[in-house]
């Protein structure tokens, strides 16, 4: 073989590991794919080398996000750049994790947990810091320091709603396209069941966990009556073997939607953060766009896959079924 097809089998072997670390490219958002999985893999190859585990990449993701979070309640634009780039360290953590666990086949319950608590933990961080830091340079807070608060407050509650169902629907996209093995789609009765089974003296911090996750999965789930409906039908008629054609057609009527869960994770929402930060000096700014844009979003994205959800489920009850039955299995 001679160097010129050796350095191209070099190049596949390299993309093949690549596109390996990914979720797929239905959930991926295009800047994703850029910057942050790039620079992840990076990271995600470098710890698989010297066996740094998932988990201990998201903690230090933590650290990092908490540093930013302080260095944004400083009102001076370098400390500020800082922080910045502590939360787009803390991002790139955030995807190294993912891809070294999906490279390395660790998957846990804990991990998952834990990468979706970080992004909490950051903004909480942020929020705390930006209204202190209000209250301190703004005239308007000085004299009412509560109006902040209530802001904050109110804002970090929709960010909490926003990622979750953001997170919940993308889940379930990918459990039709890979199946039950490619998705962390779990359901909140298996979660209680597992977590009434634990002791809580002799599985004190799994228990704890467990209810945490099992409660914002009862959460999802309450939010989207029409999907449960659906899960339910498929499960009592096809069990874990959905057919391919519904899985495709699925698909497709969710794929269009998979663009607003992207805006509701991370990179929309981080622009909108720095931009009030360092260009307009005004980090209260970033509330109002959770509390208007974010949500408008959110609002129509749930409306739009209930919609699709109740669609399938009167097919299912009206003829498609039959249709179904007939189709190849996967």
């Amino acid at each position: 073989m001679n160097r010129d097809n050796i350095t191209t089998e070099n190049k596949k072997r390299k993309d093949s590991g690549y596109r390996s670390s990914l979720k797929s490219m239905d959930t991926e958002e295009t800047f994703d794919l850029i910057f942050y999985r790039p620079i992840g893999y990076v990271w995600a190859l470098g710890a698989r080398k010297v066996g740094i585990t998932p988990n201990a990449i998201t903690i230090a993701s933590i650290f990092l996000g908490i540093g930013a979070g302080i260095s944004f309640y400083f009102n001076n634009f370098w400390i500020n750049l800082l922080g910045v780039f502590l939360l787009v360290w803390a991002d790139s953590f955030d995807s190294a994790d993912g891809q070294l666990a999906r490279m390395t086949g660790q998957y846990s319950r804990l991990g998952r947990i834990l990468d979706g608590l970080s992004g909490e933990i950051w903004f909480f961080s942020i929020y705390l810091a930006i209204c202190l830091r209000e209250i301190v340079t703004s005239h308007f807070f000085i004299l009412h320091p509560w109006t902040i608060w209530v802001l904050g407050a109110t804002a970090g509650f929709c960010h909490g709603l926003q990622t979750s169902m953001a997170d919940y629907y993308r889940q379930f996209h990918l459990f039709f396209l890979k199946g039950k093995e490619g998705s962390e789609l779990e359901t909140a009765s298996a979660l209680w069941k597992k977590f009434h089974s634990l002791s809580w003296k002799h599985n004190f911090f799994s228990k704890l966990v467990l209810g945490f996750y099992a409660n914002y999965t009862s959460g999802q789930e309450k939010r989207t009556p029409w999907m449960q409906k659906l899960r339910l039908i498929l499960n009592e008629k096809f069990g874990s073997h959905i057919p391919l054609s519904f899985r495709e057609k699925f698909r497709a009527k969710s794929l269009p939607l998979m663009k607003y869960t992207n805006i509701l994770t991370f990179n929309v929402r981080s622009f909108a953060l720095f931009a009030a930060i360092l260009i307009f000096r005004m980090p209260w700014l970033y509330f109002v766009f959770e509390l208007t844009v974010l949500n408008i979003l959110l609002i129509y994205m749930m409306n739009r896959h209930e919609h699709i959800c109740r669609s399938f489920v009167n097919q299912l009850k009206t003829g498609y079924i039959d249709e179904a039955q007939n189709s190849n299995y996967n």
